[in-house]
């Protein structure tokens, strides 16, 4: 496939506005839709009191602060641990599963780039719960997950691989070597480090450093039941020496690690700054800007300062980024939930896991090892209408618990205009990266929102906000606006 190159050529400066490029309410949409899931017309307005560097600092600060979620009570239960406990453990470790995902999915809501990372992560270093079902397993991946979201990749890189989900999904615990037998060593998490989590595929490795690398992670296979912590046994351990990007050394795990920063930084850094690129910025990559943030995050491998970086840059503020992206699943409905600053029950939380599924993105249950690719790959046949249903559940779950909801983001929204065309291309501009196409889909959308009102009445000004029919007028518009191409994009 021919290389698309990127029409950005705006560099890492940092983003000064001035008057032909200000700081203005499109801008800070954007930083909320990319580096979280949008934000109330308050939070936009209070961002606009300050500079855009400013703006960054705060939300990766507040970013960082965010804590791990606390430990809940069955963190380190195994299965032994319930069935001594007079429980039932299959019962209790589903409950625990369906206890994690509600806190997921609000921290994604309520943790800004912190929750965004996180999930970032996931995706990253995948697992899939399916494959491993141990809820103490899942609580200390999602641990590990938020500590190093923000914090230093080589750490981060680690403390996933010694985690006992990653263990079991990627066969670590079934890599033994016995009398240094080479018979029963499992080459899939070395395979994966270097080819998923750290150089990419085919780069800067050998599949005699894959094999050697192996020997290097044998012994990561003891435990004394289901779900109980799986630790190091030296018995199975391959002992002697290893040569691995041409050093020998007796390498264990730990000198495994070490020698991938030593030896490949370089590749590490450039690979793991185009994924946070096409992550944040856009699928088509600007080499050059990726080099420079790679030349920081060698320096250091620490997180939050490239994404600072990248964050104040003239580059990520450049207009020809908004709308590069398709939201998501969870874009999709935690940007609407956001923007308009709707509470749902748990019972609409639970609707949400299940579309947001059908859609193709079920939490702690990518498709693969590789994980959600995204972009272009969220949509097809099958999931948009699935996407348009998530929305219109929200929408309705609005008209149904809170109709004053509907007139307040109006009224917000337009300053509490009687112009319907401003009403309603203030709520329209609010979920999309930039303006529709044209004026025309603007007189459409406002049109639909004008329902079964006499024309007269906005012509002669008798029309406002405050009338009973504009809830309902406002889920109109809503369920216009989710099939606009423009709504699927961030």
């Amino acid at each position: 496939m021919e290389q698309m190159t990127s029409c950005n050529t705006s560099s890492l400066s940092v983003y000064t506005p001035n008057t032909s490029n200000p700081w203005n309410a499109q801008k800070v949409s954007h930083v909320y839709r990319r580096l979280g899931y949008g934000a109330t017309k308050t939070q936009i307005d209070a961002a606009l009191t300050q500079t855009p560097s400013a703006f960054i600092d705060n939300l990766v600060d507040a970013a960082i602060a965010v804590a791990p979620t606390p430990a809940p009570s069955w963190a380190n239960m195994s299965y032994n641990d319930f069935m001594n406990a007079g429980l039932d453990p299959d019962e209790q470790i589903q409950n625990a599963h369906y206890e994690w995902r509600l806190n997921a999915f609000d921290n994604l809501l309520d943790h800004g780039l912190k929750g965004r990372m996180t999930l970032f992560w996931s995706n990253h270093f995948v697992t899939e719960l399916d494959a491993y079902y141990c809820s103490s397993y899942l609580y200390e991946y999602y641990n590990i997950l938020q500590t190093h979201a923000l914090g230093n990749f080589e750490q981060f890189v680690r403390d996933i691989g010694l985690s006992n989900a990653m263990l079991v999904y990627l066969n670590g615990y079934q890599n033994q070597s016995y009398n240094n037998d080479e018979n029963s060593i499992n080459e899939n998490y070395a395979r994966e480090l270097y080819e998923l989590f750290t150089l990419g595929l085919n780069n800067g490795y050998t599949q005699q450093d894959i094999v050697e690398t192996s020997k290097a992670l044998t012994g990561w296979n003891h435990a004394t039941g289901f779900c109980e912590n799986i630790t190091f046994n030296s018995v199975s351990f391959y002992s002697g020496n290893k040569t691995i990007f041409n050093q020998t050394d007796n390498f264990d795990y730990q000198g495994v690690i070490t020698n991938l920063f030593a030896q490949r930084s370089t590749e590490i850094a450039n690979f793991i700054c185009e994924k946070l690129y096409k992550y944040f910025v856009s699928p088509t990559v600007n080499n050059t800007v990726v080099s420079a943030m790679a030349a920081t995050f060698v320096t250091d491998f620490n997180i939050a300062n490239v994404l600072r970086i990248l964050f104040k840059s003239e580059h990520f503020f450049d207009e020809t980024v908004f709308g590069t992206q398709i939201k998501s699943p969870y874009d999709l409905s935690h940007n609407f939930l956001k923007t308009i600053g709707i509470t749902i029950t748990t019972e609409y939380k639970e609707g949400i896991f299940y579309l947001n599924g059908i859609a193709g993105q079920d939490i702690f249950q990518p498709v693969d090892v590789a994980g959600w690719q995204g972009d272009h790959d969220w949509i097809n046949s099958s999931t948009l209408t699935g996407r348009w249903q998530t929305i219109e559940y929200l929408v309705w779950f609005m008209w149904n618990n809170n109709q004053e909801l509907l007139r307040n983001f109006a009224i917000e929204s337009s300053g509490n205009s009687n112009d319907p065309y401003v009403v309603a291309k203030s709520m329209i501009d609010r979920f999309v990266p930039k303006e529709l196409h044209s004026i025309t889909d603007y007189d459409i959308a406002t049109d639909v929102f004008k329902h079964d009102v006499p024309q007269n009445y906005y012509d002669d000004g008798y029309w406002d906000l405050t009338w009973g029919s504009v809830p309902y007028q406002v889920v109109l518009l809503l369920l216009h606006l989710i099939k606009m191409p423009e709504f699927q994009l961030k």
